[in-house]
């Protein structure tokens, strides 16, 4: 018996990425303005992702616009103005701000979205209030376990989606504690962080082993995991629990390597939809490895970890 298949979701940077993660088998990509959008990989004005979306329709694919910043008063102020605008070129926006969310149904109340915030979607009580709010689909914490993802979709309505590549955000701040310390050497922090991004990182004395990226955009500083998630070999758990999305994350990565991750997870997502008990093919997983920084062990974060709120 077939099961239902999984949308796949990524990370865009540019429109090139657009374009190449669609032709790697993508069924939907991310993306965003930089004044509305938390810790996204690119910044896309509005004529931009209007291209986006022909590129994905050409593909058969989808775009949804994230708006997961939280809004102050200057933000808010222009949301009804900026969703107007949106609302025809997107297939939905991911928001966690419930401003985003009351504007939305103001001025464009067709408009599906889904709700992220990450830190507190954690139960399925939470996700069934969003889901009376008005939200179809609830982007799930990654501190959750496989068993607790699998339990919330048994007892939710609305769509469920998790991540199952890439690194995750363990702290943020809303200080440039990066182009602070690059203006206190005297140096310009805009040219140096653009030229230094995928080369920053924590360590800690303790964990000489473990570097943890640091990513900074104008809604401030985010330190990175150590480890990229990666549930290549779990992906049967999710198909047969029926969760709706699986996203890869693909900030601070190249395109090759994106490419690469969204065609291997694309031949898996079909295979185990056809047959759950299929095999994963090992070649797979070594190519992923194959192309995985060395300084970066591939695990499956807390999907198989008790976590304590």
């Amino acid at each position: 018996m077939k099961n239902k298949k999984p949308e796949l979701v990524t990370t865009a940077a540019t429109l090139e990425e657009v374009e190449r993660v669609f032709e790697a088998g993508a069924d939907a990509v991310t993306l965003g303005h930089e004044r509305y959008a938390l810790r996204q990989p690119g910044h896309f004005e509005l004529e931009q992702i209007k291209e986006a979306q022909q590129i994905a329709r050409k593909h058969g694919g989808r775009v949804y616009a994230v708006m997961n910043a939280l809004m102050h008063h200057d933000e808010v102020g222009e949301l009804a103005g900026y969703l107007e605008q949106l609302a025809p070129h997107v297939d939905a926006v991911v928001f966690g701000d419930p401003s985003v969310l009351m504007t939305a149904r103001q001025v464009a109340p067709e408009l599906p979205l889904h709700w992220n915030t990450e830190t507190t979607s954690t139960n399925y009580r939470t996700v069934n209030f969003w889901a009376g709010k008005g939200a179809s689909r609830a982007i799930l914490a990654r501190e959750l376990s496989l068993e607790a993802v699998l339990e919330v979709k048994r007892n939710t309505r609305i769509e469920i989606q998790v991540q199952v590549h890439g690194m995750t955000c363990i702290f943020h701040s809303k200080r440039e504690l990066v182009s602070n310390y690059v203006r206190h050497q005297g140096k310009d922090p805009e040219q140096e962080i653009r030229a230094a991004q995928r080369r920053m990182f924590l360590k800690e004395d303790n964990r000489e082993d473990q570097r943890y990226p640091i990513f900074e955009d104008r809604h401030g500083t985010h330190i990175m995991s150590a480890e990229d998630i990666c549930m290549l070999e779990h992906l049967s758990s999710f198909i047969t629990g029926g969760i709706d999305a699986l996203k890869i994350e693909g900030i601070l990565k190249p395109l090759e390597y994106i490419q690469t991750v969204v065609s291997i997870y694309r031949k898996a997502i079909d295979r185990l939809a056809e047959n759950p008990h299929a095999d994963i093919d090992s070649g797979w997983l070594d190519e992923l490895k194959s192309i995985q920084d060395p300084a970066r062990p591939l695990g499956t974060g807390f999907y198989f970890k008790q976590q304590i709120y």
